[in-house]
């Protein structure tokens, strides 16, 4: 029965693992869609965050030196998202779309100009890479049943940016339904032209919204490369950006039903890992690929059957244009 449970909560620490790049992009395209920039480059903006980190933490030893320029690129890139849909009206698409290849094939050419091993960066080992922390009381806590093992093994133990994704969440519930600038960037995705009529900028409530998403990308980002990983490979992110947006549509742009929907997402992706090899009852050995495509296979099942009617802001898209 212990062995059951002990089980169990190895799958749940890594399901969290496993989630909070989902949900660094989720709640940064939370943001960007509430205050109605539609962001298909979060996917991009992870990626060049997880360059940025893995090669700054190389080149001064530090993995907050990492995190902070991870951060710094992402956010460049999202003003870079802004300035495109903002003050030039673009097509939102097309520049998330444009931001993605500019960051896959940009992060692959520098990684092999710097470091000659194919796109990738040398491993991050040391003060390079952050490293599990132990919550206080974890090691007592410990042998209490049940609640104290959770607490030790899934809550405690993991690096300084899942601690900081967790807290994101209750923080953008604060900000979004509990602030002024909450309710400003929710109506500006909703009706711009009211919130202009009451005097506020648009476009500077939505640049915040994007400089906020580049923030949670480049979090998300390192967390790749400086902690899970602890290295850069071209085009690691694999795809989570694009499943963050599939739980932002699941979660209905609530953040607190977005961090549920990630916690979803990873655990099938935990579950996919440990399926890996073991043969399966009247199936039998299923092949590796099948298995790896099992999170995105189920996370178009869930959308297409379980989401409902999923209805983003009004104005999400749709470039404003003041009335004169």
């Amino acid at each position: 029965m212990m062995e059951t449970y002990l089980g169990l909560l190895n799958l749940l620490d890594s399901t969290l693992r496993l989630a909070i790049p989902l949900l660094c992009a989720c709640l940064a395209g939370l943001y960007s869609e509430r205050s109605g920039v539609v962001d298909i480059g979060l996917e991009g903006k992870m990626l060049a965050a997880a360059f940025a980190a893995a090669a700054g933490a190389i080149a001064f030893n530090s993995a907050m030196m990492g995190l902070l320029l991870g951060v710094i690129v992402s956010v460049l890139l999202a003003l870079v998202h802004g300035y495109a849909c903002i003050t030039q009206r673009g097509n939102q698409i097309v520049t998330g779309i444009a931001i993605n290849m500019l960051a896959a094939g940009l992060t692959a050419l520098l990684g092999n100009a710097w470091y000659r091993e194919g796109g990738r960066t040398p491993q991050l080992d040391g003060a390079a890479r952050f490293g599990d922390l132990t919550l206080p009381f974890a090691e007592a806590a410990r042998n209490i049943p049940v609640i104290g093992t959770f607490y030790a093994e899934v809550i405690s133990g993991h690096p300084l940016p899942v601690y900081l994704a967790l807290l994101a969440v209750p923080l953008t519930f604060f900000l979004l339904y509990r602030t002024r600038w909450g309710l400003r960037l929710r109506a500006v995705g909703e009706n711009p032209a009211a919130v202009d009529t009451a005097g506020v900028s648009v476009a500077r409530l939505r640049y915040s919204a994007v400089i906020v998403c580049g923030i949670l990308c480049g979090l998300g980002g390192t967390y790749i490369a400086a902690a899970q990983a602890a290295i850069f490979l071209p085009n690691m992110t694999a795809g989570k950006g694009f499943m963050a947006l599939a739980a932002l549509i699941f979660a209905k742009w609530r953040p607190v039903a977005a961090l549920g929907a990630c916690l979803l997402f990873g655990l099938l992706e935990a579950m996919a890992i440990r399926l890996e090899g073991v043969p399966l009852p009247v199936i039998g050995q299923v092949p590796v690929q099948a298995i790896q495509a099992l999170p995105y296979l189920l996370t178009v099942i869930l959308l297409a059957g379980f989401v409902g009617r999923a209805i983003p802001p009004k104005a999400s898209g749709i470039p404003y244009v003041k009335e004169r």
